[in-house]
């Protein structure tokens, strides 16, 4: 992945949505891909038809790159993620982040689901992410030879998520009556959900919930400048001083549904004040 592949990837998003110019793009997790649906689309690709993406082989995450206006806000939202576990590089994780920058977005907005860790959770639930733990995963996304282009190479990570757009999220959240909290995001490489000693030993680090994604984005999004606002929602509780509790991708999927239109509102409240 270097900065020449990355022009190519610009090049061909740029010919087949006829110059559209993101303002922002967005990142949707497992079973939240209803604020796509709620875009005015100009253009939709399947990312196995764009040059340099990598394929998105998790479940339920569609695989496409959406080209649209979202309240009248020109945005590109990915309908399916990548992550680290499907054998796919951290670099090849962040290299969508890279091109809807390119392309003109200059914020960011992710969801996914969560493993919740927090006794004040409930599940569906939303997080806004306020600080995150990345020392648990096995690469950088940053890691390797370095294009100047993107970025300095040591970027400050002491404010990853912009107060302002989290801020807002949580008032708006409040005068809307959608549960949410702010908290520490840990990302594991996964894909095994974790066991009741790791879920321990994640809380004792500071976290409040914990996923397979994420972080590498958000990385990735603040070398290149970008203001990035993040929310999980808790699919499911692994509360270190409760009894296990089996965990099956059905619940994960109906408990995204339930916090799904929630999650939807307040991104559009976002995106309005970018």
């Amino acid at each position: 992945m270097n900065a020449t592949a990355l022009r190519e990837t610009i090049a061909f998003l740029e010919k087949h949505t006829h110059g559209f110019r993101p303002e922002a793009g967005l990142v949707l997790g497992t079973g939240l891909n209803g604020l796509a649906e709620a875009l005015e689309v100009v253009a939709s690709l399947p990312y196995d038809q764009i040059p340099h993406f990598p394929l998105a082989t998790a479940e339920t995450h569609r695989g496409r790159l959406v080209f649209g206006y979202l309240g009248g806000r020109p945005v590109v939202c990915m309908q399916g993620r990548f992550h680290y576990y499907e054998g796919h590089t951290m670099q090849q994780v962040g290299w969508p982040i890279r091109a809807m920058h390119g392309l003109g977005a200059t914020a960011l907005l992710l969801s996914n689901a969560a493993g919740g860790l927090n006794p004040a959770q409930r599940v569906a639930d939303l997080m806004l992410l306020e600080d995150h733990i990345s020392l648990l995963l096995p690469d950088s996304p940053l890691r390797g030879p370095h294009e100047p282009e993107w970025g300095p190479r040591w970027p400050d990570m002491s404010r990853p998520y912009d107060p302002d757009l989290l801020a807002a999220a949580l008032a708006y959240a409040g005068q809307a009556g959608i549960r949410c909290h702010t908290g520490v995001y840990v990302s594991v490489p996964g894909p095994q959900l974790e066991t009741p000693a790791e879920y321990r030993l994640l809380r004792l680090l500071g976290a409040d919930a914990v996923g397979m994604s994420t972080v590498p984005e958000v990385i990735v999004a603040r070398q290149l400048g970008m203001r990035c606002l993040a929310v999980s929602v808790i699919t499911d509780l692994g509360l270190p001083q409760g009894p296990a509790q089996p965990v099956s991708i059905a619940a994960i999927l109906a408990a995204a549904a339930e916090a799904e239109p929630g999650l939807t509102r307040l991104m559009q409240h976002i995106v309005q004040l970018l």
